[in-house]
């Protein structure tokens, strides 16, 4: 298998995992509607920590992207631990560490998505992934005082809007460079 083919199947990976808890973040926080702050501190916390551990985990096994996937990885520890850490944060506080959190990972999103060796569908799945994460984080700055149920109603929709985005990035990237790979074929015969 060549670098980039492994780089990439590595990345879907990540993304693919990433997606999963993601989407079990949001449904918790959707399942639990009178969920205390303090327990989605430790939610929030153990989320973002598991997401950068996978980050890391996976940029030590490729060669291409690595700076990418290690500073994202780098940022959900440093998020999580935090978090962790201070578990008697202000609502306030936890919305614009989640809003800044979002902004962050948006903006490494689609970092990444001009940086990886990926192909144009991946590109662009995984830059329109980065941009939801931004408008979010913008959006849990503009409007921090909306109301609890609105804010977690917010919070586990990015969640799972973004965790099934990367989900079936992850899961459809391989059927989009299998697609292209045939068309390019067919064209060059």
């Amino acid at each position: 298998m060549d670098t980039n083919a492994h780089t990439v199947k590595r990345v879907r990976w990540a993304i693919g995992i990433n997606g999963a808890l993601s989407v079990a973040f949001g449904v918790m926080v959707l399942a639990w509607p009178s969920i205390s702050l303090y327990a989605l501190t430790m939610l929030f916390g153990a989320y973002a920590l598991v997401n950068g551990t996978v980050h890391l985990f996976q940029a030590a096994t490729v060669k291409d992207g690595r700076g990418w996937m290690i500073f994202s990885g780098l940022l959900g520890i440093a998020v999580g631990v935090a978090v962790l850490v201070w578990p008697s944060i202000s609502a306030l506080s936890l919305l614009y560490v989640i809003g800044g959190y979002a902004i962050a990972s948006g903006i490494m999103l689609m970092t990444g998505a001009m940086w990886l060796p990926l192909s144009g569908g991946e590109t662009f799945g995984l830059g329109f992934t980065g941009l939801l994460a931004v408008l979010f984080g913008i959006v849990m700055f503009a409007k921090p005082g909306d109301g609890a149920l609105v804010l977690l109603g917010l919070i586990a929709a990015f969640a799972l809007v973004t965790g099934i985005s990367q989900l079936v990035l992850a899961i459809g990237g391989e059927r989009i460079v299998n697609r292209e790979l045939r068309h390019f074929h067919g064209a060059a015969a």
